[in-house]
């Protein structure tokens, strides 16, 4: 028998959750579809278990896309204050971590259960463990799409797909959205991992392993792009907030430039230091501002000299050039990362459906009315720090206005 509905929602994923309860609360008859056994697992993991569900600063400039313009509209409509008056309004705590990053004090299930609770007030029903196999426009006026599903037809008036990207396939994460809209004649940009460590395989990658699970506050620069936070050293290379977010600028073959340490002016410093301190050795000098392992490890790594090696020598055994030498080196390290971790543990994609061909206020499809693409489906992807969830939450607000 086919079961009709005003509204089907594919994802029952932050976008598509938040899409289904602000149009089920206008009065639409919702159904939401998802293969995976439980709804939201990626608001579950996310920010550690703690759900980094918007930002203080959302601003059009945290996002990458081909068309930077696209996602005004929207993030100007529902805007992270609106967000944050619903966490408000479920009492659910939460901080700011920093930089206008918001976590729940608790756990991220107070996220998903805010928007299920919201789900259930306006009826909208959340179907599970199925799985669509086949979407077809119909001819019928009303109910113009028909999806064969592994419980059987369902016809709908107005088509949602919120079924994100590929990022963390464990999860049950699939690129199948794309495949939708490249059924219906949209166009594709390749997609990425984005917000991803990355994978160091040359003469670092001893450096690397030596030093991981340790972190520094540095400035990470890439294709005229510039990150201020951490950095962590892993046994595969390197991540940390600084490089997860400079990862959505990186091509295969780049390399990124790191300044470990930011603010200050090291060549002047060590002929300061020179005068005044000749007997230090410069590996105790510069582990006064990293740390004992740093120091030999990154004196070993970044060793060009053709005597006396540089970690036994002091200050006052420097020259001027090595000094000018050590300063650029540590203010200007240069690594050429042989590529990221991938898909496994990305956070985003980057890419995804052209939005040239989406409406900015409504999120429906030009050429095909009725059909709708919101959250990270879309090519439009956030900096870390909550950008992601914000994107999600308006960009159903806005499909949700129209569905």
């Amino acid at each position: 028998m086919l079961q009709k509905y005003e509204v089907v929602i594919i994802g029952a994923g932050a976008a598509g959750l938040m899409c289904a309860a602000q149009a089920s609360q206008r009065g639409r008859q919702v159904l939401v579809l998802d293969h995976a056994n439980k709804a939201g697992k990626k608001i579950l993991m996310s920010g550690g278990g703690r759900c980094n569900f918007t930002n203080y600063y959302v601003e059009p400039e945290r996002y990458l896309s081909h068309n930077p313009h696209f996602c005004k509209s929207a993030l100007s409509r529902y805007s992270q204050w609106d967000f944050i008056a619903l966490v408000d309004k479920h009492g659910i705590p939460y901080h700011e971590k920093k930089d206008g990053q918001l976590f729940c004090d608790n756990k991220a299930s107070d996220i998903l259960n805010m928007l299920l609770d919201e789900c259930q007030q306006g009826g909208a029903r959340v179907q599970l463990k199925t799985s669509v196999d086949q979407i077809e426009s119909c001819a019928d006026a009303e109910y113009r799409y028909q999806l064969s599903t592994s419980s059987g037809k369902i016809a709908c008036q107005s088509l949602v797909i919120a079924t994100g990207g590929p990022s963390i396939p464990t999860l049950g994460a699939t690129g199948w959205g794309y495949d939708v809209a490249r059924q219906f004649g949209l166009q594709v940009y390749p997609t990425r991992a984005g917000l991803v460590p990355f994978v160091i395989t040359d003469q670092h990658k001893a450096l690397c392993e030596a030093l991981s699970g340790s972190s520094l506050a540095v400035s990470v620069s890439c294709n005229g792009q510039s990150f201020h936070d951490d950095l962590l050293f892993t046994h595969r290379g390197l991540s940390g907030p600084a490089i997860l977010q400079i990862s959505s600028y990186w091509q295969q073959g780049d390399d990124i430039e790191i300044d470990l340490l930011p603010g200050q002016a090291l060549a002047g410093l060590l002929r300061e230091q020179q005068h005044q301190r000749p007997k230090v050795s410069l590996k105790n000098w510069l582990a006064e501002h990293f740390t004992q392992k740093f120091a030999e490890l990154w004196l070993q790594a970044n060793d060009s000299s053709a005597d006396q090696p540089l970690s036994s020598r002091t200050l006052a055994q420097l020259t001027g050039e090595e000094m000018d030498a050590i300063a650029a080196g540590l203010h200007q390290w240069r690594i050429k990362p042989s590529g990221t971790e991938g898909y496994r543990t990305a956070e985003v994609a980057l890419g995804g459906v052209n939005t040239d061909q989406i409406s900015s206020k409504t999120m429906e499809c030009q050429s095909h009315p009725g059909l709708y693409f919101i959250g990270e489906v879309l090519d439009v992807t956030g900096h870390l720090g909550g950008f992601n969830f914000q994107w999600a939450w308006a960009s159903a607000v806005a499909a949700a206005e129209h569905v």
